[in-house]
């Protein structure tokens, strides 16, 4: 592990000396993660992007991409984009990026299950708002506002994220 590692424990997310309050998929961790199961999967996942709403907030680093309206991200196993961010209109299952809430205000996008995602292995697994503490998540790590924009401010190209099982 590296200093600028994000390391999931049983009591928070540690990332440079600190130790941040954190939520994880309903389904707990998993080594054998499936669409749907809720849960967080256990390996070292590198951050593949910083998605955030330029309508809310200003971008937390230079490599960070806008939220546009119509952008989603497939979740659908039986379309060629699985667990790729698409555009509307968008026929199969997906999630809506720029939602009302602002739980995508700001997500960090994590390798997992992807550049080329095999069906039915998970999708979508993000670093994002939290509801409220102890909420889980669909398997993503929720974490609070000001906590996550402090760690997305900080992160480096070398940035993983560890979940260990």
């Amino acid at each position: 592990m590296k200093p600028d590692d994000l390391v999931l424990t049983p009591t928070g997310l540690r990332f440079l000396n600190r130790r941040y309050p954190c939520t994880i998929g309903r389904g707990g961790i998993t080594g054998d993660k499936r669409e749907g199961d809720g849960a967080t999967p256990i390996g070292t996942h590198r951050i593949a992007g910083l998605l955030f709403r330029p309508d809310r907030m200003r971008p937390p680093v230079s490599w960070a991409r806008p939220i546009r309206p119509g952008d989603l991200w497939s979740d659908d196993p039986d379309c060629a984009h699985y667990n790729l961010k698409v555009r509307a209109p968008y026929p199969g299952s997906h999630e809506v990026l720029r939602r009302a809430d602002p739980l995508y205000d700001l997500i960090l996008v994590t390798d997992w299950n992807w550049p080329v995602a095999m069906p039915g292995r998970g999708s979508c697994i993000f670093l994002h708002q939290w509801r409220r503490p102890g909420y889980p998540t669909a398997g993503c790590i929720g974490l609070r506002p000001a906590d996550l924009r402090h760690i997305a401010a900080r992160l480096t190209p070398r940035s993983r994220v560890i979940v260990h099982g």
